[in-house]
């Protein structure tokens, strides 16, 4: 896979380029902007982190709330 960055000032511009570019996501072209890409990086850092219950991370919560009043 090749990636690409194309920085484009001109909205019309990046527009057209971006019209262009979907209508070759059916040959495997994907689109992504660069925030989605910083994101899916920070996503995938933490694939190998534990996770925690969400009941867990409530009572945590409710506790550090008790200890700063």
């Amino acid at each position: 896979m090749e990636a690409l960055t194309i920085n484009i000032k001109d909205k019309k511009t990046s527009g057209k380029i971006l019209s262009f570019l979907a209508a070759l996501e059916g040959e495997g072209v994907e689109i992504i902007a660069r925030e989605d890409l910083e994101d899916l990086k920070s996503l995938s850092a933490t694939r190998g982190e534990g996770s925690v219950p969400f009941e867990d991370y409530l009572n945590d919560e409710d506790q550090a709330q008790e200890v700063g009043d």
